[in-house]
C-alpha cells in the first residue's frame, strides 16, 4: 500500500481521534501553554544554528527538568553560535552538565558544527532545502541525530508552522497502534509516521482549522498555514497524559476498532499476570 492509499484510510481515523482528544481540558491546557511560545523550543532563540543545537540537546530531558533545560538554552543563546563552537570541550561539558549525558551532547555540538560548515561549502541551504532532504541529510550526517532529532531540528530551525510534525518514540510505540497504522520498527519508523501524519494534516487542513476554533483553543495560527504544529501538540500531549504508563483507564483498549476513543462501554482489558 502506498502513502496515498494509507493517507486516505488514516485521515478519517486521525481526525476522529483528534476531534475527541482536543476537547479534553488537560490536553487543551497543555497545547495552549506550548503553542505560541514553546517551553522546549522558545521564540527568544532566533539563530537557526542554536535552534538546531538545543533541539538535539532536548532529547532525554524529562518534563520534570524543563526549567533546568530552559536555563541551559538561555545560556547557550547568550553565548551565541560562534562562541559555542570555539569552546573547549570542558567548557561545553560545564554548560550541559545539568542535562546529563554530557559526552553525547558535546559530540552532537561538534558534529552539528561540521554539518553547518559542510552545508556552507556545498552551498546547501538547510532552511530552504526540501524538508525531506534536510531530515535525511541531518539524520545521516549529525552524530546522535536519529530521524526523530532531525525532525525536531528541522521544525525548530524553520519555525513552528513550517509543516513538519516531529514524531517521538512514544508516538510510534503507543499512538500508531491506537490509530491502527503500521510504521515498522527502527529509527525510520519515526520518519514514516511523520510523512503519514503530515499527509493527513494537509488533506484535512480546513477541517483542522475549524476544529481549533470549535474546541476554543486559544492559539495563533498564521493565515493559510496547515495547523501541523497544533496537531503535533495535541497528539504529543494526549500521548503523554493518556497513553504513557500507567495507562489511563479512560482510553478504550479496543482502538482502533472502537471509534469512541475515551469513556466507551467496552470493559477494560485485563492485565496479564
Amino acid at each position: 500500500m502506498n502513502l496515498t492509499d494509507e493517507t486516505s484510510e488514516l485521515a478519517p481515523r486521525l481526525y476522529g481521534l483528534v476531534s475527541v482528544i482536543s476537547a479534553q481540558e488537560e490536553v487543551k491546557a497543555a497545547v495552549e501553554t506550548n503553542h505560541d511560545n514553546n517551553q522546549w523550543w522558545p521564540l527568544h532563540v532566533d539563530d537557526w544554528r542554536i535552534r538546531m543545537l538545543v533541539a538535539g540537546w532536548s532529547t532525554r530531558v524529562s518534563y520534570a527538568m524543563v526549567d533546568v533545560y530552559a536555563e541551559v538554552v538561555k545560556k547557550a543563546d547568550a553565548y551565541g553560535w560562534d562562541a559555542l563552537i570555539s569552546f573547549q570541550d570542558s567548557e561545553v561539558v560545564e554548560l550541559v552538565r545539568p542535562l546529563g549525558l554530557v559526552d553525547a551532547r558535546v559530540r552532537y555540538l561538534r558534529s552539528l558544527e561540521t554539518f553547518v560548515a559542510t552545508s556552507e561549502v556545498r552551498r546547501r541551504r538547510p532552511l530552504t532545502m526540501p524538508a525531506d532532504e534536510f531530515i535525511e541529510a541531518f539524520a545521516a550526517e549529525v552524530n546522535g541525530a536519529s530521524y526523530k532529532v532531525a525532525q525536531c531540528a528541522a521544525l525548530y530551525a524553520r519555525g513552528y508552522h513550517c509543516g513538519i510534525i516531529p514524531v517521538d518514540s512514544g508516538m510510534v510505540g503507543k499512538l500508531a497502534p491506537l490509530l491502527g497504522i503500521q510504521v515498522g520498527s527502527g529509527t525510520f519508523a519515526h520518519e514514516r509516521m511523520r510523512l503519514l501524519l503530515e499527509a493527513c494534516a494537509t488533506a484535512d487542513a480546513s477541517r483542522y482549522r475549524h476544529l481549533v476554533t470549535a474546541r476554543g483553543h486559544r492559539v495563533t495560527i498564521p493565515d493559510q498555514a496547515t495547523p501541523t504544529w497544533w496537531l503535533h501538540l495535541v497528539l504529543i500531549y494526549f500521548k503523554r497524559l493518556f497513553l504513557n504508563p500507567p495507562a489511563n483507564p479512560r482510553v478504550c483498549a479496543n482502538r482502533p476498532a472502537c471509534p469512541t476513543v475515551l469513556d466507551c462501554d467496552h470493559p477494560p482489558r485485563r492485565r496479564r499476570r
